[in-house]
């Protein structure tokens, strides 16, 4: 900021809903002032997202690292396409830190895979099912915080393991008494 004061979390996250709400109502503004209006906004965003990558050009890996880590830094690096880590990886360290917790609990937690830019997770929690949407909450929000790029997170299940049947039955004929069609 001009003066050097820095924006605590609770303002960050204020400023960032106050612009989404400005962008949002400058869009649908018809006219050429509200055109030009967001493509100025379009052509800084440009600008910024070749200065962010040219400080990650100059960076070494674990101060990009570092960087990434950042919440906001993550999401700029990820909005700019120059995010230092490929989304599979960031997905996966998301998903083992709450399968961590979770298993200190009972749980069980794994990344099923990403597909169309949906995360599928298996999950087992212990108790009742409102538990389960709140952990499978917990997961989404951690995973798009680190791949906002990607648009939601689904629990699959598995498909249930085939009923065994003894092969002998299936080999074995039933005899039909005498006379029986």
């Amino acid at each position: 900021m001009a003066d050097g004061t820095r924006l605590d979390e609770a303002s960050l996250t204020a400023r960032l809903a106050r612009l989404d709400g400005l962008l949002e109502r400058l869009e649908g503004t018809p006219g050429p002032t509200a055109r030009e209006g967001v493509e100025a906004v379009r052509a800084l965003t440009e600008v910024y997202g070749e200065a962010l990558a040219r400080i990650l050009d100059r960076a070494d890996a674990a101060l990009a690292g570092a960087l990434a880590e950042d919440e906001l830094l993550g999401h700029l690096m990820v909005l700019h396409g120059v995010h230092p880590e490929p989304v599979q990886a960031r997905v996966t360290r998301a998903v083992e830190r709450i399968a961590a917790e979770l298993r200190e609990r009972g749980g069980d937690l794994e990344l099923a895979g990403i597909e169309d830019a949906v995360v599928r997770v298996r999950l087992a929690v212990k108790g009742c099912g409102s538990s389960s949407a709140g952990v499978l909450e917990a997961v989404r929000e951690a995973v798009l915080g680190v791949a906002p790029e990607l648009q939601a997170v689904e629990q699959v299940q598995d498909a249930p393991a085939p009923a065994f049947v003894p092969l002998d039955t299936l080999t074995h004929r039933v005899r039909q008494p005498q006379g029986a069609p």
